[in-house]
């Protein structure tokens, strides 16, 4: 499964212009168990992303004897849980507020790196949708990158689903364009979070540098 991705990548890399390379893959292991983390870790995959931040935090204590994965949180993140984020995680994806910005810097441990972040934009407009809204994300992220502690790598964005590879596509653009727009401002910004196991390709013809894949890795998430 994890070439098949990672064929799928370099397929709709190729047939954008782009190098394969310029994609990164982020495996969605949210409530996978870690056997199945540790499998995919054995095949080379090191970077996974986690909705929830329990589930998060005890992930990174059990699989603590693998010293180069990288922990990503990718779903929302409440002001009172961002201590557990800013200790656990490398990268947090669903900064959509300056609260929430301010708390990770000021929690993150001196003896870590900065905290990678990027700037969650609701692209679709959906009420059930974190992130802030099209228009405030430039300028949010050009606050947040003044913090200390934190690092702003990009934006990241997930369309409405099930409308079609058009207006998906519409949605991918609106956020590659914020991206440009801020990329302006913040210049150190490298990363256009978007795209997930069923639109990954339209994603990376968009400009996706980190698809964020969890289905086509894991399999159907089984529920209880």
């Amino acid at each position: 499964r994890l070439t098949a991705v990672r064929d799928r990548i370099a397929t709709a890399a190729q047939a954008a212009g782009r190098a394969a390379g310029s994609v990164r893959l982020l495996a969605v292991s949210k409530v996978q168990p870690t056997s199945k983390i540790r499998a995919l870790y054995a095949a080379g995959q090191r970077a996974f992303g986690e909705n929830y931040v329990q589930e998060v935090e005890s992930k990174v204590n059990e699989l603590s004897d693998l010293p180069d994965i990288e922990w990503h949180l990718i779903g929302p993140l409440q002001s009172n849980k961002t201590r557990v984020v800013a200790e656990n995680v490398q990268w947090v994806h669903s900064v959509d507020r300056l609260k929430i910005a301010e708390r990770l810097s000021a929690q993150r441990p001196v003896n870590l790196p900065s905290l990678n972040v990027c700037i969650q934009v609701n692209i679709s407009g959906e009420a059930s949708k974190s992130g802030c809204a099209p228009n405030d994300a430039v300028a949010l992220a050009v606050v947040v990158s003044a913090l200390p502690n934190v690092r702003v790598r990009g934006l990241m964005g997930m369309p409405e689903p099930d409308i079609g590879a058009e207006a998906t596509r519409t949605q991918f653009k609106l956020l590659a364009n914020l991206y440009d727009q801020a990329h302006k401002q913040v210049p150190g910004m490298d990363t256009l979070s978007m795209g997930m196991s069923d639109d990954l390709e339209i994603a990376v013809e968009c400009g996706s540098t980190m698809v964020r894949v969890g289905t086509a890795l894991f399999g159907a998430r089984v529920t209880n």
